[in-house]
């Protein structure tokens, strides 16, 4: 029998991990937010000026990483999860976010953030990939703020090894 509480940790966690981007980010960017309509497809929203002094907007989908990262939303696992018709699984595209970041735990207090712009998913044409494929976008605050420049990414990427 499944435990219970497995599933209630499971959406605390993910939760809480929308409010520790958030708080990382905003220390950084200052201007981030997270985004209140639970149906929703991104979790949060980033506004900054890049270098040429014109504002970006960034809809970030924060997603819990431990060993790889998903690029699927529209489920809810756990115990509590309903079958609703008409509710389907849908991988993260440019459609839906710009960026999927996946949040590792490193302990109780630190954690490493890797970006994941989806354009590059939708190239990648697959529902998750492993943390050790994309270590060079552990952290990786260019790629963030560069998400949805498609050639940077791409050429990016492919010099990474990850395309």
């Amino acid at each position: 029998m499944a435990d219970p509480n497995k599933g209630l940790q499971a959406a605390v966690d993910g939760f809480a991990h929308q409010h520790i981007v958030a708080g990382i980010l905003m220390k950084r960017y200052k201007n981030v937010s997270l985004v209140d309509l639970p149906l929703s497809p991104y979790d949060i929203i980033i506004v900054f000026k890049d270098k040429k002094k014109r504002e970006n907007i960034i809809r970030a989908q924060v997603k819990t990483a431990t060993k790889s990262l998903a690029f699927t939303g529209g489920t809810r696992g756990g115990v509590d999860r309903k079958y609703i018709s008409g509710v389907k699984e849908y991988r993260q595209s440019t459609a839906t976010s710009d960026v999927v970041i996946g949040l590792r735990p490193k302990d109780t207090d630190t954690f490493d953030l890797f970006f994941m712009p989806t354009c590059a998913i939708e190239a990648l044409d697959q529902k998750s990939i492993s943390l050790n494929k994309i270590n060079k976008l552990k952290n990786n605050y260019k790629i963030l703020e560069r998400c949805k420049d498609k050639d940077f990414v791409l050429k990016t990427l492919k010099e990474y090894e990850i395309l």
